[in-house]
């Protein structure tokens, strides 16, 4: 079983950062693959970035693409979110996931685990 708790959202102007941190409590970290997914109300969940096992390979949803960042650190077992220039439309709770492969994917069905989430609100 593993338990993420993420951390470090909250209410910021536009054109503020925040940094997102997803805390996992599992012993081989390195073996998953990590992403974040964020829900705006009455919107589906969506994508916005997601890491291989390793921190080598990336991806973004264009929206976001230049913007943010996701990396890791295996020896924390944490996973991050920089969020730079931020826009109303990035509010939503954002959640991390994991599953147990070693290479990401945008599609939130293939993801096993997730963390409670954490609110990022963007004011204009």
């Amino acid at each position: 079983q593993v338990q993420l708790i993420e951390s470090g959202g909250g209410l910021v102007q536009a054109g503020a950062s925040l940094r997102l941190s997803c805390a996992a409590s599992v012993r081989t970290f390195s073996t998953y693959s990590m992403a974040w997914f964020p829900q705006a109300p009455g919107r589906e969940r969506g994508f916005v970035a997601a890491i291989s096992w390793s921190g080598s390979s990336t991806n973004y949803a264009d929206s976001v693409k230049g913007r943010f960042t996701i990396s890791r650190d295996n020896a924390k077992n944490t996973v991050y979110l920089q969020m730079n220039s931020l826009k109303p439309e990035d509010t939503a709770v954002y959640y991390c996931a994991a599953r147990n492969e070693l290479y990401s994917g945008r599609y939130s069905a293939t993801y096993d685990y997730w963390g409670q989430g954490t609110q990022v609100t963007v004011s204009s």
